[in-house]
């Protein structure tokens, strides 16, 4: 599959940001990777970033899944929060994280090709971008924005830090309980990776999260202990493992552009060599 050139993702992605931004979208997709795809997909895995830039360990979550069932025919959606649109994002633009994120795709779409152990189905990658700062909120907007079937089960891709910030009351007021939690939890599913390390505790203490929820822990607070249930831990990088994350990749770039390969996907460490969109940040 030939990857479009970068001028004409860049022509592309600043018209269609622009026209999103002057409409009254919550949501939109914005471009599809492959642009057409015929099968109807029984699950659509979310990953929820940043990009800034995109990385190794964003491409081993997304792979991981997909991976995951290799007969069953399955879409993901990249997405990209703007809440903060009206400002100028930093360090990179939201357009070039856009073009960015459909490198990604091509360099995703690559390696399940050529790591497959089996005849896998590849998914179609959607490229989109949301308004609503958080999780419940895109959940729902998915789910509402009449561009997937109604039914479709949505699995969120997230880190262990994500799990904690879900699970946090401050971000559901105004009775600031987990109650708001109940309506993604009855239909949808989390698929967590774990990231054992100092901040966050052992692999064994992320797993009690879990236990805790499944035991009733999280009751006083709003908390079902069937949500347990909705939720996989996965195993994600050993603690021994070097740190693979969007801040070491940016480092990278300014400090020691030869590591950008252990950092980033192929045609993203391309595009960062080439085009810089982190000078001067």
């Amino acid at each position: 599959m030939a990857t479009p050139s970068i001028q004409a993702m860049r022509s592309h992605y600043t018209t269609s940001w622009k026209n999103f931004l002057a409409s009254s979208k919550n949501l939109e997709i914005l471009s599809s990777v492959p642009a057409d795809c015929p099968q109807s997909p029984s699950v659509l895995y979310v990953l929820d970033s940043s990009f800034n830039p995109p990385t190794l360990a964003h491409l081993q979550i997304a792979a991981s899944a997909l991976r995951e069932k290799p007969d069953s025919p399955a879409r993901l959606l990249l997405l990209l929060a703007t809440q903060n649109a009206d400002k100028p994002a930093k360090p990179a633009s939201f357009e070039d994280r856009l073009l960015m994120m459909e490198l990604f795709a091509h360099d995703l779409l690559s390696h399940l090709q050529s790591s497959q152990q089996q005849q896998q189905q590849l998914p179609q990658i959607d490229i989109g971008v949301t308004r609503k700062p958080y999780f419940v909120d895109k959940a729902a907007e998915i789910e509402n924005a009449d561009i997937y079937p109604a039914s479709l089960e949505q699995v969120h891709l997230t880190g262990y830090d994500t799990l904690i910030r879900i699970f946090n009351p401050k971000y559901y007021p105004p009775e600031h309980t987990l109650q708001p939690l109940a309506p993604f939890l009855s239909q949808h599913r989390l698929r967590v990776t774990m990231r054992p390390n100092d901040e966050w505790g052992s692999q064994e203490e992320q797993q009690n999260f879990l236990v805790n929820l499944a035991q009733g822990g999280r009751a006083s607070e709003g908390g079902k202990p069937e949500w347990a249930q909705r939720i996989q831990l996965v195993q994600g990088s050993r603690s021994e493992d070097p740190p693979v994350s969007s801040t070491k990749a940016r480092e990278a770039i300014q400090q020691d552009p030869e590591l950008l390969g252990t950092l980033v996907p192929p045609r993203v460490r391309d595009f960062l060599s080439r085009e810089t969109p982190y000078a001067g940040s």
